[in-house]
């Protein structure tokens, strides 16, 4: 079997294209940490540089003969975004603990309704506004319908976790129960992203598939949970590249599988790294494995990632700045108002109450993916497939600059919820 392979040239431009998108993911990632910002918005920054919204402008040719050398050039480069966004959902499951017990179950309920299903109720007498000018090619109501109330609800899994990281607080109560609750909204709004394009592709609900994403997300949700609780970690010490061997192969292979079921790659990969904690443990020398990997990961795909995701955007065309900010200010404002409402009913301070309502505003990765997959069914257009990911980033630095001034003042404000 002889596999086909780019021309010595092709690959050459790839390398030169991959080390530009690292380099200007670092520079404005530095550069945005510099001035207390997340690292991630300045990573997307970078991208956002390289594209048609500036140096594609100024130097057309010059760009496109390393971006767009030879016609495969970009999916060669989705694959490395695709890595970027599957190894960095597979340490958010790995650091994650998805603890629901009497201390913080009441928490998680009430952020769950106010972050999800108020922002998406309140969300519709909006959609008339926006329709005329946000609804793809398709032309279908319902499906828009769908993906604008999502759009306003979607909270990133990624994105927090990358902002959770890089201030240190991962693995946290507040980080805990942030991602938990997250976890859960991404079961119910994926499911609602589906049903959106199954309606754009077919003009109708296949009951039956739907059913099938259902049971499914759910069914795998409630096993790895089981599994985590209930499976004693291997006592048997494995040595680092087996370590990896084994992560990597069940990583690909669940992603792959459970894909044709119409489950996110997100989502799965989330779950494998759930998974690997429970059957390999959390003991020190699993730690050491993990933050090598963590290492490499942040270095290189990561990055190229976030940068790949704004070199896609463009502010410059078909863009309206008024129908940007009126969106931003509905969507930050129902969940805000949703989260911070619910927790009225908590015994939480209302330093703890702003930051819930602020970081279950941070939209990203899942935002990203909404904006990118209705946009390839043409369920949304242009316009507002830049403004959903425009949405994600200046969410996101919200978000960011709040929590790290939270931190600022006191440093252990998130290891207890009170």
């Amino acid at each position: 079997m002889k596999l086909a392979t780019l021309a010595e040239s092709e690959v050459l431009i790839t390398f030169i294209a991959l080390a530009l998108l690292l380099l200007f993911a670092y520079v404005f990632g530095t550069l945005l940490e510099k001035i207390k910002g997340p690292r991630v918005v300045g990573e997307i920054l970078g991208g956002m540089i390289l594209g048609g919204s500036f140096l594609f402008i100024l130097f057309p040719d010059f760009m496109k003969s390393i971006f767009f050398a030879y016609p495969e050039e970009g999916q060669v480069l989705n694959i490395f975004y695709q890595l970027g966004l599957i190894f960095l959902m597979f340490l958010s499951g790995y650091n994650t603990e998805l603890k629901i017990d009497k201390s913080n179950s009441k928490i998680i309920f009430l952020v769950f309704i106010g972050a999800t299903i108020f922002p998406m109720l309140l969300s519709l007498p909006f959609v008339p506004l926006f329709k005329e000018y946000f609804i793809g090619s398709v032309n279908s109501s319902a499906a828009f319908t769908l993906v604008f109330s999502i759009g306003v609800a979607i909270t990133s899994i990624p994105v927090i976790s990358k902002i959770f990281f890089d201030m240190g607080i991962m693995n946290t109560k507040f980080s805990n129960t942030i991602l938990t609750v997250a976890t859960f909204q991404d079961l119910c709004l994926w499911i609602l992203l589906n049903i959106a394009t199954c309606i754009a592709s077919t003009g109708k609900i296949e009951l039956s598939r739907m059913l099938v994403v259902v049971f499914t997300t759910i069914g795998l949700f409630a096993i790895i949970t089981f599994i985590s609780k209930k499976v004693k970690p291997l006592k048997k010490e494995i040595n680092t590249r087996l370590f990896y061997v084994i992560s990597f192969i069940i990583l690909f292979l669940v992603c792959g599988i459970i894909s044709k079921a119409g489950i996110n790659i997100m989502y799965s990969s989330f779950l494998v790294g759930y998974m690997i904690k429970a059957i390999f443990g959390n003991d020190k020398k699993t730690k050491e494995k993990i933050s090598s990997l963590e290492n490499m990961i942040f270095a290189f795909f990561v990055p190229v990632y976030f940068a790949l995701v704004g070199i896609q955007l463009n502010v410059i065309h078909d863009f309206s700045i008024i129908r940007f900010l009126l969106f931003f200010v509905i969507a930050f404002g129902l969940e805000f108002i949703g989260t911070f409402g619910m927790l009225l009913f908590s015994k939480l301070s209302n330093n703890m109450k702003m930051s819930f309502a602020i970081t279950m505003n941070a939209r990203g990765g899942p935002g990203i993916v909404l904006a990118t997959v209705t946009y390839a069914a043409n369920i949304i257009n242009l316009e507002f497939f830049t403004i959903l990911i425009l949405t994600t980033m200046l969410s996101s630095m919200i978000a960011g600059y709040y929590l790290r001034y939270l931190q600022k003042k006191n440093k252990n404000v998130f290891n207890t919820l009170s």
